[in-house]
């Protein structure tokens, strides 16, 4: 009786252990994958960034252009 006891309380505690290392197996490959997501993000951030910078310059390149066209038009428009 005790035997079949002690028997079936590690039948238990062997279920638990399976149990907990399934858990852990399939958190580790959810972390690998969530990772790898974080990377792809990061890549896409640091992308998007550079686009913007981009776009900053060529907006301060035309706004210039705007402005030299402006003081040209200013001056022939005084001196006419």
């Amino acid at each position: 009786m005790e035997n079949e006891l002690l028997e079936d309380k590690f039948k238990d505690i062997d279920e638990k252990v399976d149990f907990l290392i399934e858990l852990c197996q399939a958190l580790q490959q959810e972390n690998e994958e969530l990772l790898t997501k974080v990377k792809t993000l990061d890549g896409q951030i640091a992308e998007k960034s550079l686009s913007e910078e981009h776009f900053a310059q060529k907006q301060a390149a035309v706004q210039s252009k705007i402005d030299g066209l402006l003081t040209k038009l200013n001056t022939f428009s005084e001196t006419s």
